[in-house]
């Protein structure tokens, strides 16, 4: 299976995604995402397929493909090209026609003439079933029609109604070529000011997207090993070049510092204001700015697989996924345009029988053709998720699925790691104590030395560091013991263990020590550390309780050292000395009570994460408990905590307030247009204006206040 992004144009409508999105999966695709705001499309492709052959497919529906990875022709682009050269075009022929509309107070007697009107109109009618005839055509095709049906329909109706009173001469009474040019000309102005606004939503991710391709000083040596240093784009680095980076300048890729120190600002990456100082063997993150310095450095991966690119390449697909909310106008969408077919037929029946007048009862149905509108609810939720994901990232804040994003709407009570989560998990020497009278201090640090520089657990780590020394222990054997410490043994048989109160409880009753340690099963000594609670953590915590969400505290630590550090946090709950098969349980039943977020960063957090209603790991996480969360909180991200639920909540209010504004306008603007209360050319403007209410709507996510 490999993995295939991209971009597609050419999608006006969710209509369109949901065909692209069907003929993917009628193909054997898997994994496929549609991203109608951005344009981008994922899928897994199985070896039995081509990429060429699913690119003509796409193309057959009247899509156009573009993949980085396959080299293509060059293609000229025709004129027009977009939908403002389209309007542009349209709108010199259309305003002499519109003209003919204010002939009581403007007397241009040669605009009465129907072949004049029949010469103005017909380009604006060529340029518009160009586009709108081509794409209702491919749509009807695959059984799929779009909301183009019902322009070019529209648009068709009035042309060919007016072309038969212009060759069988029957007056002014059956012209109406301004109708067909301006229905034409203002659905262009409107696909336009949707594109427009549209794109807005994704000013976030644009912006990031923007930092990706730069130029980088690249290092190389001649023939005689003298330094060169030239510009290279960084799209053409790869992993373990050497490049030079100066004062003020971006970095162009994942590097690791070789030389030289600076100040940096990670902003774009990290949502942090804060510059950082970077020195020698530290990791410099692409699309950062130094603010101050100059390094050497390293690349370690190309532009493509960088932090950056991961982080944009995540947001589409998350922008891609489908949440629950949308299904339900996914289906409406699906059945709408033939529904308004249906009932503009009925509306010209109905007219025709009850004022006995073609002209009037046509001009009915065309607009209602005209005014319905199921962009807007196909809109209404990407619109709001590109929005909402999108200030995420700007912020640090990652979700690996729009679902997520709904989720949090709901969530009822959250739990927390403690080590790591809610402290630094940098542990510090509190104090130690000898018990054994022939064992000297240094001789105790030497034997805690050896033991826990073979373990990975944070406590270990700190000693470890705060103990290093040269003349480590040989051990004959040293083994980890799941739950209980380091146990080693020496050539000489003496058999020593560091671990929690576990190893020593035959030995004292005193459990509130952080690592005992034993020699040939006797109590030598123990050591207490101390870990630093984050800063922001009283802050989340009170915002939690304040927003009537209940806070657990979730360990595998003492429960005394838990209880005391809940007390200090004001956190609800705490559960504590439990295994991480016990912690997926305890998450398991919170979920089935509500629904329950769980925050944690280490390998045994990984699988309570995967069974949480939403799991959040932190950036500096294990890989394991990364992969398995929903939401990823970069750099001082319990901070962004508070920031994240407010966003879940706030995309969805604005997705039900799209969702609102669609149905009713839709529900309201049809029968006005039946009723004869629009003329076709208004309509086509309310309609061209409608889904930019709905971007203008989710833009405002950008600003909004949601914690």
């Amino acid at each position: 299976m490999q993995n295939v992004t991209w971009k597609v144009e050419g999608m006006t409508c969710s209509n369109c995604a949901l065909t692209v999105h069907q003929y993917l999966e009628k193909e054997g695709m898997d994994s496929v995402k549609v991203n109608l705001i951005g344009g981008d499309v994922s899928f897994n492709i199985n070896n039995g397929h081509s990429r060429d052959q699913l690119m003509k497919g796409i193309e057959s529906l009247g899509y156009r493909v573009h993949d980085e990875a396959m080299p293509s022709a060059t293609r000229r682009k025709k004129f027009p090209a977009n939908h403002l050269q389209r309007f542009l075009l349209c709108l010199v022929f259309t305003l002499p026609l519109m003209l003919h509309m204010f002939n009581k107070w403007i007397h241009l007697h040669w605009l009465m003439n129907p072949w004049i009107q029949l010469a103005l109109c017909l380009p604006v009618y060529i340029v518009g079933m160009d586009f709108f005839g081509r794409s209702a055509i491919k749509s009807i095709r695959n059984r799929m029609p779009n909301m183009n049906v019902l322009v070019a329909l529209g648009a068709t109706a009035a042309f060919i109604y007016s072309l038969a009173g212009t060759l069988l001469q029957l007056g002014e009474g059956y012209l109406f070529y301004e109708t067909t040019a301006s229905i034409i000309t203002l659905v262009f102005l409107g696909n336009y000011l949707e594109d427009a606004t549209i794109q807005s939503t994704q000013l976030a991710l644009n912006k990031l997207a923007k930092t990706q391709k730069v130029t980088a000083n690249m290092i190389a040596f001649d023939e005689n090993h003298q330094e060169i240093i030239f510009p290279v784009d960084n799209t053409t680095l790869r992993s373990g070049d050497l490049i030079l980076i100066k004062n003020g300048e971006q970095v162009p890729a994942d590097c690791k510092i070789l030389s030289g120190d600076a100040t940096v600002n990670e902003s774009i990456i990290t949502g942090e204001s804060l510059p950082v100082t970077k020195t020698i063997k530290d990791k410099l993150i692409g699309g950062s700015i130094i603010i101050n310095g100059t390094v050497k450095a390293q690349v370690l991966s190309e532009a493509k697989d960088s932090v950056l690119a991961n982080i944009i390449n995540l947001v589409k697909r998350a922008q891609g996924e489908k949440p629950p909310v949308q299904q339900m106008a996914d289906k409406i969408s699906a059945i709408f345009v033939p529904l308004v077919l249906s009932i503009a037929l009925v509306t010209f029946i109905a007219n025709l029988i009850i004022l006995h007048n073609f002209t009037a009862s046509l001009m009915r149905s065309i607009a209602v053709l005209v005014i319905a509108c199921p962009c807007a609810m196909g809109l209404a939720t990407p619109a709001a998720i590109a929005v909402g994901l999108g200030r995420a990232a700007r912020k640090g804040i990652l979700f690996r699925n729009a679902r997520s994003l709904e989720l949090f709407r709901t969530v009822k009570q959250v739990v927390f790691d403690k080590t790591g989560t809610l402290t630094t998990g940098n542990f510090v020497l509190a104090s130690s104590k000898i018990l054994a009278a022939d064992i000297s201090e240094d001789q105790f640090q030497q034997i805690t030395f050896s033991l826990e520089k073979y373990s990975n657990h944070p406590i270990a780590n700190g000693i470890a560091t705060a103990w290093k020394r040269k003349d480590a222990i040989r051990w004959s054997s040293i083994e980890e013991v799941k739950g209980l410490g380091m146990r080693g043994t020496t050539k000489e048989g003496d058999v020593f263990q560091a671990g929690s109160w576990k190893i020593a409880m035959q030995h004292t009753t005193d459990d509130t020590h952080n690592v005992y340690i034993l020699k040939n099963d006797q109590l030598i000594g123990w050591i207490d550390v101390k870990d630093e609670i984050r800063p922001e953590a009283i802050g989340v915590v009170q915002y939690l309780r304040h927003k009537n969400i209940r806070t657990i505290l979730l360990s595998g630590d003492r429960f005394e050292k838990c209880k005391q550090l809940a007390g200090f946090l004001g956190i609800d709950e705490v559960i504590a000395e439990k295994t991480p098969e016990e912690k997926l349980q305890v998450v398991e039943d919170l979920t089935l009570q509500g629904a329950t977020a769980m925050v944690g960063d280490g390998i045994n957090d990984a699988p309570a994460l995967a069974k949480a209603t939403i799991g959040i790991s932190m950036s500096d996480a294990s890989q394991v408990a990364m992969q398995t969360a929903d939401v990823v909180l970069v750099n001082h991200g319990l901070q962004h905590l508070p920031l994240s639920l407010g966003l879940g909540r706030h995309t969805f209010l604005t997705i039900k307030q799209n969702l609102f504004w669609a149905f009713l306008y839709n529900i309201v603007a049809i029968p006005i247009a039946a009723f004869g209360l629009l003329t076709p050319t208004f309509a086509a403007l309310v309609m061209g204006l409608s889904d930019v209410v709905l971007a203008v709507n989710s833009i405002r996510l950008f600003v909004k206040r949601v914690v």
